[in-house]
């Protein structure tokens, strides 16, 4: 039995939150098997604002940002899943602001919004992440002045090939693209992509054949189509399309876009909308088309989760401070409600 199931065979999903804002910290849940609903389990409040969450391929170690002005990260085992235990105490990203993190062979990557820049942590045994080997910067600006005065890199995210890593910048309205190291596995930085000015993107999320990449802008409420060439590590912006119906009453500042396992729907989360929005994809993934939206259960979704195995979606809605979950209807794509849970100022979910 792998760290990622309790001692019935039960799936878990972990919960992150900030804590300065009255969030648990780190919360595991037990998931229904037929249902997907959410039954925390255990908290734990000793990281500060664990805001975004990775897993480890194995499952035995998640790891969290501390999405604070001196950023860092931490490393949680996952030996009794239903209880992590922190690997030791956050390591310092050099970064401020890290509100991002993935994993890319040995390394551990981090996003760091405030400060613009990328960082690499090795992992060593047992998990834990060092010291940052390298910190990358990116740099620029847009015209949007009072949220694009400077690069704010927001994801960053490995290509299904392996070979490259690429980072989403809201302040330089680009994608970032870094060539991995065929042996060290190292990232370096290999090139910008500019999309359109004042777009702000935010999040990235790739088809499941590997050649398509989906950019979710947060300054306009669209998501830009990229074509991606993983032999070249060429990105090449194709569409844009609103993620939200023409008319709609703005502010709208989406979150998050998840593509689903077999490549025929697109969904995001839309701040300020508070809604889930379905978009079919074509064959060729090139043109997304807006089916309609939903509530997403609360106020401010700020991030939106797949189960892996089952046709149900996660919204963790910030500021009304719970966890919805929706059963995706199979031939149209709309989610349709299934039940929340409370947790104060959830942003991430998890699945193990």
């Amino acid at each position: 039995m792998s760290g990622s199931r309790t001692k019935q065979g039960r799936r878990l999903a972990y919960i992150g939150s900030f804590t300065e804002a009255g969030g648990h910290g780190l919360t595991a849940a037990e998931v229904d098997p037929d249902t997907g609903a959410l039954t925390p389990v255990h908290s734990t409040d000793e990281v500060v604002n664990p805001s975004y969450l990775a897993l480890s391929p194995s499952g035995d170690v998640l790891y969290a940002v501390s999405e604070t002005e001196e950023g860092a990260v931490a490393a949680f085992s996952l030996a009794d899943p239903a209880r992590p235990e922190p690997l030791g105490p956050p390591v310092p990203v050099r970064g401020d602001g890290p509100t991002h993190l993935a994993l890319a062979g040995p390394w551990l990557l981090t996003a760091n919004y405030g400060s613009g820049s990328v960082s690499v942590l090795p992992l060593q045994a047992g998990g834990r992440p060092g010291t940052p080997a390298a910190v990358l910067p990116h740099r620029g600006g847009g015209p949007v002045t009072d949220r694009q005065a400077g690069p704010h890199a927001h994801a960053v995210v490995p290509d299904p090939s392996g070979r490259w890593v690429l980072s989403v910048d809201l302040g330089t309205d680009s994608v970032w693209r870094c060539a991995v190291d065929p042996v060290s596995g190292a990232p370096s930085p290999a090139g910008e992509t500019r999309l359109r000015p004042g777009s702000g993107p935010r999040h990235l999320a790739f088809h499941p054949r590997g050649d398509r990449a989906y950019v979710l802008n947060e300054l306009a409420p669209t998501v830009t189509v990229c074509r991606w060439d993983a032999v070249s590590g060429t990105l090449e912006p194709v569409d844009e399309t609103r993620v939200v119906p023409v008319g709609a009453e703005e502010p709208i500042y989406p979150s998050a876009p998840v593509v689903s396992t077999d490549g025929r729907f697109l969904w995001t989360a839309n701040r300020g909308h508070d809604s889930i929005a379905t978009l079919a994809l074509d064959a060729a993934g090139d043109s997304p088309a807006l089916r309609g939206t939903v509530s997403c259960g609360g106020h401010w979704p700020r991030d939106l989760t797949a189960h892996p195995d089952r046709p149900v979606l996660y919204a963790a809605n910030e500021r009304s401070g719970d966890v919805t979950w929706f059963t995706v209807d199979a031939e149209s794509g709309i989610p349709v409600r299934g039940g929340s849970v409370a947790l104060p100022a959830a942003s991430c979910v998890v699945l193990a």
